[in-house]
């Protein structure tokens, strides 16, 4: 990582050269770089609250929440590295040649102050968690530093690193609020988390058709046909694993009643409407904008959410 960041951007098109000449201002620009809108992703981490039957335990959704706050500014500066390593090849996207460092609206003195508080923020929120709380973020942050310089580059392995990286959302969850991290929460994570992922390949490169591999070299190695033959595994496993842990005797057991059974048609539903809104709408690319402007998708999940508040509070 060392001398390549320091390399010139490159020459810009003209469409980068436009859209660097309409410079928005500097905080509106950092902030576009944070990427708030992928700060949804990080709501894994309230899980094991939900879940756990803690949210009315005292103290318990203050640290949740702090948890969360910690792996946005991980996360914001995960991107920032990612977005400056990347630039040069995210200027040949479609979509992310508008991101403000491969836009030229951020250079490197910009981005490292911008660096130095997220992570410093991050490091104070995580100290004030405990130490296993701080090795959780640390251990994220290096799982991403890894993900960006090698593992997004190999076939496969970019998604379960992908995978890999919720999980570990989920783990620091629970190492917030002092509970285990159950069998059933980690396979339900890892398998939805690995459909998103190929969801996610797939969208990429039906966008960049030809220049896929010019964007980046696994992108190459997949074919439409295998992703979606990928994306339906994964999403039927995610199907079966989240029904068998409702109707399980140790969750019954623990919640009281059968009723979580009751939200599987809403997952099955959220899973069948992304598949939709991949195969027909082209999008998948990010999660989080299709979490925060599908009508359908968001009235599904808070009927998900209604149910299990009403399943394990009532």
């Amino acid at each position: 990582m060392g001398s390549a960041g320091l390399e010139p951007f490159a020459p810009m098109t003209p469409e980068l050269a436009a859209t660097a000449e309409k410079k928005p201002a500097l905080p509106i620009a950092a902030l576009k770089a944070l990427r708030p809108k992928q700060w949804t992703k990080n709501g894994v981490l309230l899980v094991p609250l939900l879940f756990a039957k803690n949210i009315f335990v005292q103290g318990q959704l203050l640290r949740a929440g702090l948890a969360v706050a910690a792996f946005c500014l991980l996360a914001s500066g995960v991107y920032l590295v990612n977005d400056w390593f990347d630039r040069d090849k995210d200027r040949l996207h479609p979509e992310k040649r508008h991101r403000p460092i491969a836009a030229g609206q951020l250079g490197l003195p910009s981005v490292v102050v911008l660096l130095s508080l997220c992570w410093g923020g991050a490091a104070a929120l995580s100290f004030s968690l405990g130490r296993e709380f701080l090795v959780v973020s640390v251990s994220y942050v290096a799982l991403q530093i890894v993900y960006t310089t090698v593992l997004k580059h190999l076939v496969v392995l970019d998604v379960m690193a992908l995978a890999l990286g919720f999980i570990v959302r989920v783990v620091a969850g629970a190492t917030a609020i002092d509970v285990a991290v159950s069998n059933w929460l980690f396979l339900c994570t890892l398998l939805g988390a690995v459909f998103l992922g190929f969801a996610k390949r797939r969208a990429e490169l039906s966008s960049l058709e030809e220049g896929a591999s010019a964007h980046r070299a696994s992108l190459g190695e997949y074919t439409q046909t295998m992703l979606d033959q990928m994306m339906s595994i994964s999403a039927a496993c995610t199907i079966l694993a989240y029904g068998l842990y409702t109707v399980s005797p140790e969750t019954i057991a623990r919640v009281g009643s059968d009723h979580l059974k009751l939200t599987v048609p809403c997952v099955i539903f959220g899973v069948f409407r992304y598949l939709f809104l991949v195969h027909k709408r082209g999008l998948g690319g990010a999660p989080e904008k299709i979490l925060l402007s599908d009508v359908p998708l968001i009235i599904d999940i808070a009927v998900f959410l209604g149910i299990v508040a009403w399943g394990l509070y009532t």
